[in-house]
């Protein structure tokens, strides 16, 4: 089994969740955050709307995934197809090996 978290720009997520879901993975977990990268950071407005600062973080998402091998390559391309517009900032997708899991509901492992 593989991992897949993949850091996206927010306003991206709805798009990419499908995507994920149509390439065949059965589940996903979406975590939002803040982070800095390569990106541009967006232009943000002060409390009463009279001051304007560029913002210290951009708003991402991690969306995580766990795939057989073999769905590896098709969620991968669906999470890029959808993601990518060629500008910095289009975020990063981590690829890892799970050696066990287990359903805590089962106490049953998972193959």
């Amino acid at each position: 089994m593989k991992r897949i978290d993949a850091m996206i720009p927010n306003m991206k997520r709805n798009e990419v969740v499908k995507s994920i879901l149509k390439a065949g993975a059965q589940g996903i977990t979406v975590v939002e955050g803040r982070g800095k990268g390569a990106g541009e950071r967006p232009m943000v407005g002060g409390a009463r709307g009279t001051a304007r600062y560029i913002a210290g973080y951009n708003r991402t998402d991690i969306i995580t995934t766990i795939v057989n091998d073999s769905k590896l390559e098709s969620v991968v391309s669906a999470i890029i197809g959808v993601a990518h517009t060629g500008s910095k900032g289009d975020g990063m997708i981590f690829v890892s090996t799970v050696e066990e899991a287990y359903k805590i509901g089962t106490k049953e492992k998972v193959t």
